[in-house]
């Protein structure tokens, strides 16, 4: 299962909030299609966010995501709430963040990854470091890197390297 942290990855961390309350976030579409590809390939997909979000339950929504964690102040706990829901072990589970409530979980996980933009001590205890930014396509870029390791990249390829010609 993948598992992302919102603010800082799926967005770039910036929250905008207008006169009235209403929140709005960024979301790039090159993660969003990367998840439909990740659930295409059969895999589970996770938002753990240390926020409630509108927003973010909304992506979470149109991008049927399998689970979404809210309000997550520790994030271990929710991480093994989320193992219990699922089923799977840490082991079975890579993990996208950007900052230090990220750490506990990046520390736990089967592989971890974060964003270019990620702080120092949590970049220190990755497995992977994007060249992306957080909100800039990082999602995408983790998402291709494990496929592709894993062998399951080429067949979700096939789909768009058809030989028919539009006519």
């Amino acid at each position: 299962m993948l598992v992302l942290d919102v603010d800082g990855v799926l967005t770039d961390g910036t929250l905008v909030v207008d006169d009235s309350g209403k929140e709005s976030k960024f979301f790039s579409v090159l993660d969003g299609h990367g998840i439909k590809m990740w659930k295409r390939a059969g895999l589970k997909t996770a938002f753990l966010s240390g926020r409630k979000s509108g927003p973010a339950r909304q992506q979470a929504k149109e991008l049927t995501v399998d689970y979404f964690l809210e309000d997550c102040k520790d994030k271990i706990v929710c991480l093994r709430k989320l193992m219990r829901m699922s089923g799977l072990s840490a082991e079975q589970i890579a993990y996208v963040g950007d900052d230090l409530p990220d750490l506990p979980v990046i520390k736990s996980v089967g592989f971890a990854a974060v964003v270019a933009n990620a702080v120092a001590e949590v970049k220190g205890q990755a497995d992977y470091v994007t060249k992306r930014k957080g909100g800039r396509g990082a999602v995408r870029e983790v998402i291709e890197y494990i496929l592709k390791k894993t062998g399951k990249w080429q067949s979700l390829m096939s789909r768009y390297l058809s030989d028919m010609q539009v006519s």
